[in-house]
């Protein structure tokens, strides 16, 4: 039986993810290791904490004792590894939690999968590791140009996780996504805050020009694809994951308006994130050619019911 543990499984993606593995009907032992921090939620996992398949335990993934003993007791045969600082903003104010978690939590989990065996570590990482992209897409094996503090933290895990590919023959995958968006995300995102900021009729603050252009693609889509990485991805390989779409900031929150019934005038241009990269786009030809996978929620279709589980979820609190 397929023992799994998954890192911040309490986190946005993470939460999806582990319900999207839950939902079959297959036995194994999948345990949620989250520290709790600010961009977790413990009522993500509500919907599943009654499954018998299904444990948490709260712990620093930098631990390196408290990953030992967890290893030793569940002798897990795969790892999920989303448990990451992933908020642009707070790793410009301060870089340190990003190297702790990142870099350093990445390294004890490595060690430790090692040490005992694990026969699959897939490491969730990002399309910010290659820094910014004005025209084409990026491909697997892009040179890495990470622009910002969070971004080099996400590199460098990646970065060790191909040392231990070509050093020990460690089986691990590496995931590199576009930018998310779903139900339940933190609301320091930006369309999650550009939501908020209409439900309480403040402005909508938009970096610079707001042409920065981004890829969205859907929680549900991304986690489809982890999946199907972790059952059938091929071991020391890089797979893109995206829907090849980009649109700019500017139009992201146009939409957002226009579905909240509120007027573009809302919006007020304030200056512009350090180092912010102008677009991020990747190639996502293997996973497609490989594994046979495509995002299926387009952009159009997904915001409309995301902008509306927002509202329903929070009109009457905020």
């Amino acid at each position: 039986m397929e023992k799994i543990l998954v890192t911040g499984g309490s986190g946005f993606i993470g939460s999806h993810y582990l319900k999207r593995l839950l939902q079959t009907d297959e036995m194994f032992e999948v345990v949620n290791v989250d520290l709790l921090t600010y961009a977790s939620n413990p009522a993500n996992t509500n919907s599943f904490e009654k499954d018998k398949r299904y444990a948490f335990r709260k712990l620093d993934i930098a631990d390196t004792s408290s990953i030992i003993s967890l290893f030793e007791n569940h002798h897990f045969t795969q790892v999920v590894h989303f448990a990451a600082e992933s908020h642009v903003d707070r790793s410009i104010q301060s870089a340190e939690p990003f190297i702790h978690t990142n870099i350093a939590g990445t390294y004890t989990l490595l060690q430790s999968a090692r040490k005992f065996q694990v026969k699959r570590f897939i490491q969730i990482s990002t399309d910010e590791v290659y820094g910014s992209f004005p025209v084409g897409r990026a491909e697997e094996n892009t040179p890495l140009n990470p622009q910002n503090p969070y971004a080099a933290s996400k590199a460098s895990a990646d970065l060790l996780c191909q040392s231990f590919a070509n050093t020990y023959d460690f089986p691990v995958i590496i995931t590199r996504c576009t930018n998310n968006y779903g139900p339940h995300q933190h609301r320091e995102k930006f369309i999650p805050s550009i939501i908020t900021a209409c439900l309480q009729n403040k402005p909508v603050a938009i970096y610079g020009d707001g042409l920065q252009e981004r890829d969205w693609l859907h929680v549900a889509d991304h986690c489809e694809a982890i999946e199907l990485i972790r059952r059938k991805g091929k071991l020391q390989e890089i797979y893109h994951i995206g829907a090849e779409c980009t649109i700019s900031n500017r139009e992201v929150a146009n939409r957002v308006l226009s579905l909240m019934k509120r007027d573009k005038e809302q919006i007020t241009y304030v200056a512009d994130r350090l180092g912010h990269d102008v677009r991020y786009s990747l190639n996502t030809a293997k996973i497609q050619t490989e594994l046979g996978w495509k995002p299926k929620i387009s952009f159009t279709d997904g915001i409309e019911k995301v902008v509306d589980w927002y509202k329903n979820q929070w009109e009457s609190c905020l």
